[in-house]
């Protein structure tokens, strides 16, 4: 079994072929391939640093859960309410 960790949208994944995961937004359609360098990769015992690439299929798109953010000072008469919705894009690894 193949293992890799890749790197987009400034967050890290540790991945292995045949996966679906979500990652931040990326602007490609459905359906179309995309390459990811991978940082680390490895498969069985052996371990390579770098020099690896990770080819994915876009699933598809949607919007995470919504996060409250609530600020508040206390006898002071403030409080701000704001909600968020993170984008992401999920993705199926074919092969590393």
């Amino acid at each position: 079994m193949s293992y890799a960790i890749i790197k987009t949208g400034g967050k890290q994944f540790a991945v292995e072929d045949g996966q679906t995961l979500r990652v931040p937004s990326i602007d490609k359609k459905e359906g179309e391939a995309i390459e990811i360098e991978a940082l680390l990769s490895g498969a069985g015992e052996g371990l390579k640093i770098g020099a690896a690439t990770v080819q994915a299929t876009v699933v598809g798109h949607g919007r995470g859960e919504k996060i409250i953010v609530f600020k508040k000072k206390r006898r002071k008469q403030y409080k701000r309410k704001k909600g968020h919705r993170q984008d992401y894009t999920e993705i199926k690894i074919d092969k590393i």
